[in-house]
């Protein structure tokens, strides 16, 4: 409900402006009509009220940004390691983690500085002048200058620069959808409306809202609310400053939560086994210290970023361009899709869908009509304002018309059927018009013809009908079953379409008075002519591929209940022709905990507002759903903003819903976002994979040293082994992960639980289990040599260690297909890099230059064997995990 900016009179009336007379709103605001307000009193209110501009948000300012990078508890931790490697000596693995912390930092820094600018595009969007009356003089002023009683004079192509209360209307109509969503321009009228109309801001006819465009007509119109107080100013109050975590970023920080308690424990449990040994504490505290920073995955933000921006890099290339890096992932959990309808599943352009005349029906597109259907389309060719605009090669046959969208469709309707608007202007030239009117809900044109004049009327069906006493035919007037013609009527209103009637009439001469009550009357009717914004052509299989997903699409828009369901049911959305739809009036009237038992059931929603759209993430949110939402026109923008990723579109949506989002679609296609979506999942994968590699590579690590003295063995591994198994294991085989192509069935399989963590389906147990197997054979294998007398047992240690984890990453690329089924070569940077690994491993044991400096020695064809084969034990292992996990699979019940 609108509300009043503070008025000049004292306890002004409390209804909205849309049900109060405009004598009583001028007098409220002290204001004559006919003269507007003096210089002085808009100085004053001027003063009282504020300039007519939205108000901005205080920018986060470089350092702020900058100091917000460093407060992820990863990082933190990060840098926690940094400090004791720094503290115990080990400056090489503190300039590596600084390294990996500053470059994630800088990352970081330069994805903010493009979020959150929907406050600058929201002044954008504002008229920058207006033409108000002002001491009975006619002036242009900057829009900003308005002032709360102002008269603003309204024409075609200009912008409403304030909420305007319309005190004359000559014909006016306004294009709403950036505001509303609804693809059809409305026609606007003076008359106050009734307490119990609709409150929606489609069905406030008698205003006009700051932001809006008229296009056909003129208007004057008194100010009622500027800046913040206007619907658009509310629009922009409900933009969330803030950004909201995405799942990644939650699962990374409860992480390293959990990383951050298991390398305490490893320290206490390493430091107390030392000391119970008889070990000296101050080396048990430093060995303890350096296998808890061993332990941590340094690497892990940097590959997680590198993953994040080659994704985005690759959804560039279906035309998803993401915002906010950590979005590419967020997609990859995404449960529910919200969609704007206008523009985003439909086409924002209004169509015939299909002409209706004496029982007979042609669609465009079909053979030629017969010759009443054709009169019809001629009807609607010359009853209509839409004008030519030069052709543009390249373009769509609709887009060379300007004019009313239900009019240009008309004429694109006709030009199928071979009827052409400037061929039938100059047969048949118009001489006179009664334009539309809210009122009679229909227009006539007057043509010259041979017989005298001919006039065709057109409008709403139950308008045109009351005037029609007979049906036309080349042959002669018919009787007119006016009751199956509004049966018809009805039923193709009930399937969402815009229904429009049409009838002529034959003039001997031009009438005279030009009177509708006596030119509108005595009508033989044509013809049905209805029309929709149709859905986009690949919409139906986009959502098609969520449903298969696991994605729950939901449609939200400002249009009417009919065309709601309509779309929805075209698009495979809803399959029941009664479908539930909630409208904007329903929604006010739950609470939040009763929308919250509702919105699991219902996928329509109609006549909504910007703060309930809202309403409805929210309450998906609370149910535990990751939610999507899509839109273009302003109406999205708070909706994108609190939504887990706001998807907005990048060619016809406006600038305010572009900088709510957090993706923008190049091409406005809705099929663009299941594209993203599977990408998304992908990059999941790949980081668990990543988490799943080098977990189990510390893992196996950490056991060996710990568990070597437990079996009086000596320490397996020097400081230099561990840090160059850290530097070649964790580097490029890790980043090589992030091109490991989409699994197969990817978008087959339900989407995520939000609850679920990084280590579910069995990944802690594999990082356990596969661990203590990698231990197990690096201790065996010293064992062993020591046994039999080899003097090369801690070089063989070494190279199972780092060769076991090159097989592991090469064997879970998949934790269900096999390496056979998934082959080698489909990962080629993942296959050069582990070859590069064993040929730099080969080199430390086989380049004499650098035995001293690794502390190696080479080893005999049987040790190498021997080392080989163990690592290959972890391959076969690994294979039969995933056997097993395949043949659990096919157990279940589907």
């Amino acid at each position: 409900m609108e509300t009043s900016p503070v008025p000049p009179q004292a306890n002004p009336d409390p209804r909205p402006w849309h049900q109060r007379e405009v004598h009583e709103l001028a007098s409220e605001h002290d204001v004559d009509p006919a003269q507007g307000l003096a210089s002085h009193e808009v100085e004053r209110r001027l003063e009282l009220h504020g300039p007519n501009e939205l108000p901005s948000v205080a920018q986060r300012g470089p350092l702020a940004i900058l100091v917000a990078q460093f407060t992820d508890f990863m990082v933190l931790v990060l840098l926690a390691a940094a400090v004791v490697s720094g503290l115990i000596g080990d400056l090489i693995d503190t300039v590596a983690i600084l390294v990996i912390v500053v470059l994630n930092a800088v990352i970081g820094f330069m994805q903010s500085w493009r979020a959150d600018r929907a406050m600058a595009a929201l002044k954008v969007l504002a008229a920058a002048r207006a033409t108000v009356l002002r001491s009975q003089q006619t002036q242009e002023v900057a829009a900003s200058n308005l002032v709360p009683g102002d008269i603003v004079l309204l024409e075609a192509g200009n912008k409403v620069p304030a909420d305007l209360r319309l005190i004359h209307s000559a014909q006016l109509q306004v294009d709403e959808s950036a505001l509303t969503g609804e693809s059809v321009t409305v026609a606007k009228h003076t008359a106050a409306l009734s307490s119990g109309a609709d409150s929606a801001l489609g069905d406030r006819l008698n205003m006009a809202f700051k932001g809006t465009t008229a296009t056909h007509g003129r208007a004057r119109g008194l100010v009622v609310a500027t800046g913040s107080n206007t619907e658009l100013g509310k629009v922009a109050q409900l933009l969330d400053p803030e950004d909201r975590t995405t799942p990644l970023q939650r699962r990374l920080a409860a992480f390293g939560k959990r990383l951050a308690l298991v390398v305490i424990g490893i320290c206490v449990v390493i430091f107390v086994a030392g000391i119970w040994r008889g070990e000296q504490a101050l080396l048990m505290a430093l060995t303890a210290i350096s296998l808890a920073v061993a332990a941590i995955p340094e690497a892990l933000p940097a590959v997680v970023s590198v993953l994040l921006a080659l994704g985005a890099r690759r959804m560039v290339a279906v035309n998803a361009l993401v915002k906010r890096l950590p979005s590419v992932e967020t997609l990859g959990s995404v449960t529910t899709i919200c969609s704007d309808k206008t523009g985003t599943l439909t086409q924002n352009k209004m169509h015939a869908e299909l002409v209706w005349a004496q029982g007979q029906a042609w669609l465009p597109g079909d053979q030629p009509p017969g010759p009443v259907l054709l009169e019809t389309l001629r009807a609607a060719t010359l009853c209509n304002d839409a004008h030519r605009n030069q052709p543009r090669e390249g373009t769509s046959p609709a887009s060379d018309w300007q004019g009313d969208p239900t009019e240009t469709a008309l004429v694109v309707a006709a030009q199928a059927a071979g009827i052409d608007k400037a061929a039938q202007e100059a047969q048949s030239p118009r001489v006179k018009e009664l334009p539309f009117d809210s009122e009679r809900k229909r227009m006539t044109t007057l043509h010259a013809s041979a017989e005298g004049v001919t006039g065709y009327t057109k409008g709403a069906p139950e308008s045109v009908l009351l005037c029609c006493e007979s049906q036309w035919t080349p042959e002669g007037a018919l009787a007119l079953d006016t009751q199956a013609v509004i049966d018809q009527a009805d039923a193709l209103a009930a399937q969402g379409l815009r229904v429009l009637a049409l009838a002529r009439r034959d003039h001997a001469a031009l009438p005279d008075p030009l009177q509708a009550d006596s030119i509108e009357q005595h009508l033989q009717f044509l013809g049905l002519i209805a029309l929709i914004d149709p859905p986009r052509a690949e919409a139906a299989a986009a959502v098609r591929d969520c449903i298969t997903a696991g994605i729950m699409p939901v449609m939200i828009t400002g249009d009417h209940p009919a065309t709601a369901r309509a779309i929805a049911r075209r698009l495979g959305i809803v399959a029941d022709q009664d479908a539930e739809v909630l409208t904007g009036q329903d929604l006010s009237a739950l609470n939040d905990a009763a929308l919250l038992q509702r919105v699991a059931q219902v996928q329509v929603y109609a006549r909504v507002d910007p703060a309930q759209k809202i309403r409805i993430v929210a309450a998906l949110q609370a149910q535990g759903e990751i939610v999507a939402m899509t839109g273009d026109g302003v109406n999205d923008a708070p909706a994108l903003k609190r939504a887990d990723i706001g998807v907005a579109m990048g060619k016809g949506g406006t600038d305010v819903a572009r900088e709510a989002a957090s993706m923008i679609l190049l091409d406005d296609n809705f099929a663009s976002i299941v594209k993203a979506v599977r990408e998304g999942r992908r990059i999941y994968d790949n980081i668990r994979k990543f988490v799943r590699y080098t977990m189990t590579s510390n893992s196996g690590e950490i056991w060996t040293l710990f568990l070597a003295p437990l079996v009086f063995l000596p320490i397996p591994l020097l400081p230099i082994h561990i840090l160059w198994i850290n530097l070649v294991t964790d580097g490029l085989p890790g980043l090589a992960l992030a091109a490991e192509p989409a699994e197969r069935g990817i978008m087959q399989r339900p989407p995520r639980a939000h609850t679920e963590s990084m280590f579910a389906n069995g990944m802690w147990q594999h990082i356990l289990g596969v661990g203590l197997l990698i231990a197990g054979l690096c201790l065996g294998v010293q064992a062993w040599a020591l046994a039999t007398g080899h003097a090369h047992w801690q070089t063989m240690v070494f190279t199972v260690l780092t060769l076991a984890q090159m097989v592991h990453v090469i064997t879970i690329r998949s934790e269900g297909e096999s390496l056979w089924q998934l082959g080698l070569g489909s990962n080629k940077p993942l296959l050069g890099a582990v070859l590069l690994t064993f040929v730099l491993q080969m080199a430390t044991i086989y380049v004499p230059a650098l035995n001293p400096i690794f502390k190696t020695q080479p080893l005999s064809l049987i040790e190498l064997g021997i080392c080989l084969g163990a690592a290959a034990l972890v391959g076969v292992v690994v294979e039969l995990e995933k056997l097993w996990r395949r043949k659990r699979a096919s157990n279940v019940p589907a």
